[in-house]
């Protein structure tokens, strides 16, 4: 059987192609008359339940686990789902996906600098919604590639970036006395 829409009708086609029933389209829903069949012959028309019917309801509930099912068809939780045994018979590919474990990144424990403050990453964050206690709304994180060590300064605005970095610089250089090689940012 072939089912086909047209504008506002829907034909139920035989496979040569012969109208077998129409419906006509009200409120989004289409009516079959069976009294107006256009067929001469006598129809027969049988709803039988197939062995995938299980499958077709694990479908319906969002690829549900069989025991799952079977609870609530026997607390009686869904209307209408058919009295069977849900069974699981074969694999669902589509669950066998959402189970699956992807493999992660190897993980980079040698950091690419060969000592401290040889590079340094750095990113500007704000304005922020709620500013701080001193007012400030942005914030300066600076990350050293070989410790991890991070420094996170508050500003008062994006403007004060340049000198508040050069001061920095400097405080750590002499600070930790070692030099900065590189700076990498999202030029934010």
């Amino acid at each position: 059987l072939e089912v086909a829409f047209w504008k506002s009708t829907c034909f139920v086609r035989d496979l040569q192609g012969n109208d077998l029933l129409t419906g006509n389209r009200g409120s989004d829903l289409y009516t079959i008359s069976l009294h107006e069949s256009t067929s001469s012959t006598p129809l027969c028309l049988m709803a039988k339940a197939s062995p995938t019917q299980a499958w077709l309801w694990h479908r319906r509930l969002s690829n549900l686990n069989f025991d799952y099912i079977n609870l609530l068809l026997k607390k009686d939780i869904v209307i209408g789902l058919p009295k069977l045994k849900y069974i699981k018979d074969q694999l669902c590919s589509s669950c066998e996906l959402s189970e699956a474990k992807r493999s992660s990144f190897k993980s980079n424990h040698v950091p690419s600098s060969k000592g401290r403050l040889n590079l340094l990453h750095i990113d500007l964050c704000g304005p922020m919604r709620v500013a701080s206690i001193y007012r400030k709304k942005y914030i300066l994180v600076i990350v050293d590639d070989y410790s991890r060590y991070t420094w996170t300064l508050f500003l008062h605005f994006k403007d004060e970036t340049p000198e508040v970095l050069k001061a920095f610089l400097t405080m750590i250089q002499r600070n930790l006395q070692a030099l900065v090689i590189t700076v990498r940012t999202d030029r934010g």
